[in-house]
């Protein structure tokens, strides 16, 4: 049974990579088809990871639609090396780490995820916290309650580059060790290091919320905190 779960779970990695080639294909191609189903599935988790990880989140969505442009322009220069999915994280941090270097030049205060970001259909104002809600089951949600989530995305901030980063693209985003190094150009004993400190420092930013409201830590929680890194 374990030589057949084997076998099943290659020859599924084959046909992903067999769809993912045809996919490049086209996209080189110039098929507007291709890039428009690319964008509905990255949309979403591109804008997610800019906005937890660039200081002014208003320009999150401006930012995504550059990742994009970078996309379509550079998918010519794609080879393989990586997953298209890793490729095009790579091209979004990049795009962060460029927004970032700005707003240390330019830029003195965060925007607060209390900020009005607009108005929805039925005239009522829309928080940025709330646009950073993932509807999508992840290890993110699976250890923070929903009305934990503000709370958690704004200690988030308080993390310093590059742990918070890395505790994005490993604990939020799913990302292998492995995939993460590759994104951010450094051994896994680095990232596994950034891990366990950003853990840490997220953890150190939540605890005195923990203490005041007197609520019993989520042993869940606690544990992926300490986890060493896998």
């Amino acid at each position: 049974m374990q030589a057949d779960l084997t076998m099943g779970n290659l020859a599924s990695a084959l046909s992903l990579q067999s769809e993912e080639a045809a996919l490049v294909e086209e996209l080189r191609a110039g098929s507007e088809e291709a890039f428009a189903w690319l964008i509905a599935r990255y949309h979403h988790p591109i804008y997610s990871l800019l906005a937890r990880t660039v200081h002014d989140s208003a320009d999150a969505a401006d930012l995504t639609q550059e990742v994009f442009v970078k996309i379509f322009r550079g998918i010519g220069s794609f080879h393989g090396e990586s997953s298209l999915r890793t490729w095009i994280y790579r091209i979004a941090l990049r795009e962060a780490s460029n927004q970032r270097r700005w707003w240390a030049r330019h830029k003195q205060q965060e925007i607060p995820l209390e900020q009005t970001m607009g108005e929805s259909e039925s005239g009522v104002p829309v928080r940025l916290g709330e646009l950073l809600v993932d509807p999508a089951e992840s290890p993110f949600e699976m250890v923070v309650h929903t009305e934990n989530r503000e709370r958690v995305e704004a200690a988030l901030r308080q993390v310093p580059e590059p742990f918070r980063t890395t505790l994005i693209l490993r604990d939020i985003e799913g990302f292998v060790y492995e995939e993460v190094a590759e994104m951010q150009g450094v051994n896994l004993g680095t990232v596994k290091s950034r891990l366990v400190r950003g853990r840490a420092c997220l953890k150190a930013q939540l605890t005195p919320h923990q203490r005041t409201e007197h609520s019993p830590a989520n042993p869940e929680f606690e544990m992926s905190l300490r986890e060493e890194a896998r």
